[in-house]
């Protein structure tokens, strides 16, 4: 019903104006046969002119009929007009928010880094205040003494946390990476592609795909077992009845050349020629080093190893 009154009304609105257009064709046609001639002065032109604009102003305006759906008509594509305007226009300044918004968030970040940076150095300010304030009312033994109690204490807060360091260390070498280094020397996979590695498969050893042989028992097993991890590691492998003694000689291994890296280091004074160990063999685990990046070998012998020196790097 809506539907069919809404057709009538706009088949209404057409004829009205299909009327309007005929009559003013019409008044068209009649001014063209008329054959008016104007005048050809500019004053004569001028009050056509005005006469013509004063019948128009004061005629009456053309109204639709209060059924008519023209005003509808003309506030919708007014409004269709406006949608297509303001989408064009939000187009166009899409790309200027965005770089807008880029903008604000590198100049927040920077603003942060530099409240943070700020901060620090009010605290240090007040640290170095603080210092001299204290240094005013002291003797130089005094202060001598007090700072040599406070590197005293530093060193012990630091040998206290290497002591549980090292502990932390060598649990993760005898728990997790000792079974890993193992398994690579034995011709399976590299650390961290077999994580998972059980101590009584190694004694298998793997084929020449790096895949875990099957088990086979057999009457001199263990001794042949024992004669390649006495061939691999040599007294490394501490004896625990056949178990896992191929992990035990891996994290033995690993220990020794820690323990040995590290003291060379510590002796070495920041000479880096002089911090490098002689290898006897190219290991599993003085590979796993290098590829963490925690140690290197020497540029021109690959049986020289040491440690990346830090700190060093971080004083210079």
């Amino acid at each position: 019903m809506a539907s069919h009154a809404y057709t009538v009304s706009l088949d209404q609105t057409l004829r009205e104006l299909q009327q309007q257009v005929r009559q003013h064709e019409e008044e068209l046609e009649r001014l063209r046969s008329d054959e008016l001639r104007l005048p050809e002065s500019v004053a004569g032109q001028t009050r056509i002119i005005q006469a013509a604009l004063k019948e128009v102003t004061e005629s009456d305006p053309f109204l639709p009929s209060p059924g008519s759906l023209l005003p509808a008509l003309l506030a919708l594509r007014r409004t269709h007009q406006t949608i297509q305007e303001s989408n064009t226009y939000l187009d166009s300044q899409r790309s200027a928010h965005e770089q807008l918004s880029r903008q604000l968030e590198a100049d927040e970040a920077r603003l942060k880094d530099q409240n943070l940076l700020s901060d620090a150095l009010t605290a240090r300010i007040h640290s170095l205040r603080d210092e001299v304030d204290a240094s005013t009312n002291v003797t130089p033994e005094e202060g001598a003494k007090e700072r040599l109690q406070e590197l005293r204490a530093k060193k012990k807060n630091f040998d206290r946390d290497t002591t549980k360091l090292m502990k932390v260390l060598l649990r993760f070498i005898a728990n997790h990476l000792a079974p890993m280094l193992a398994a690579e020397e034995l011709g399976g996979p590299v650390v961290g592609d077999l994580m998972d590695v059980d101590g009584e498969a190694l004694a298998s050893g793997f084929n020449a795909q790096g895949k875990l042989k099957n088990p086979k028992e057999t009457a001199d097993k263990e001794d042949k077992r024992q004669r390649r991890i006495d061939e691999i590691w040599g007294q490394a492998a501490v004896e625990e009845s056949g178990r896992q003694s191929e992990v035990t000689a891996a994290a033995a291994e690993m220990r020794q050349l820690t323990e040995e890296l590290l003291n060379t280091l510590s002796e070495a004074q920041g000479d880096n020629s002089a911090s490098y160990v002689q290898l006897s063999r190219e290991s599993a685990a003085a590979r796993f080093l290098v590829r963490s990046k925690i140690a290197q070998f020497h540029p021109k012998d690959a049986m020289k190893l040491r440690l990346v020196d830090f700190g060093r790097d971080l004083e210079t």
